[in-house]
């Protein structure tokens, strides 16, 4: 094993924890768990730390807000109200209206189901992007959250690295494109591996502590 590989287990073990399965989402492709990563990506998209808006989506979830139905037959006030029991401030209430937006879109646009959207796609990353930032919310970022977590049951996406992931493989010594780094990780493990490299960007002293061990 050369120290590339070695570094990417290292990140693997201690930062390999995906989004979705902290903010409790059982990720498949199927309706509900598609649309809760999209509820995360919306939450994600605001300037706010990300450990709030994962105990946001927690909030939402725990409310039965799971699918864009149930979103939409929410009030606006049971979205704050979940938004504020996680502290999820200052952007409370536009959020709250962004998510009730893009539950109707999300119904009207695609049927509740967004593997509606992968097949308008048509299989192109890009366009996956692009159709995603029609969401209330979404924007750039978001759509690359989406991506990135997407990839471990979207196999066309993969191998998916953002422009966070990739300047954080550059600080701890790994190569920067996402096929060098697809490499160094078994194929099902590029979505963990690409949110623990993100983990590592957001860590004060991460990157030292890594390319010192």
């Amino acid at each position: 094993m050369d120290s590339t590989q070695a570094m990417a287990r290292r990140i693997l073990r201690d930062y390999g924890e995906t989004y979705v399965h902290e903010a409790g989402i059982r990720l498949r492709d199927a309706p509900s768990p598609l649309y809760q990563l999209l509820v995360l990506c919306v939450l994600l998209s605001a300037p706010i730390r990300a450990a709030t808006a994962v105990a946001a989506a927690r909030e939402l979830f725990a409310d039965g807000l799971r699918t864009p139905r149930r979103m939409a037959g929410s009030t606006w006030q049971d979205r704050v109200d979940a938004l504020g029991r996680a502290h999820y401030r200052r952007y409370d209430e536009s959020t709250a209206t962004a998510l009730g937006k893009g539950a109707r879109l999300v119904l009207d646009r695609w049927n509740g189901d967004l593997r509606a959207l992968r097949e308008e796609a048509g299989g192109d990353p890009p366009r996956v992007r692009e159709l995603l930032q029609e969401v209330p919310r979404i924007g750039p970022t978001g759509a690359d959250v989406f991506c990135r977590e997407v990839q471990a049951v979207w196999p066309e996406l993969r191998p998916f690295a953002d422009a966070r992931v990739r300047e954080a493989a550059s600080g701890v010594g790994l190569p920067r494109t996402p096929g060098k780094l697809a490499e160094l990780v078994p194929r099902g493990e590029f979505a963990r591996f690409a949110d623990g490299l993100v983990r590592v960007g957001l860590t004060r002293g991460a990157s030292d502590r890594l390319r010192g061990a």
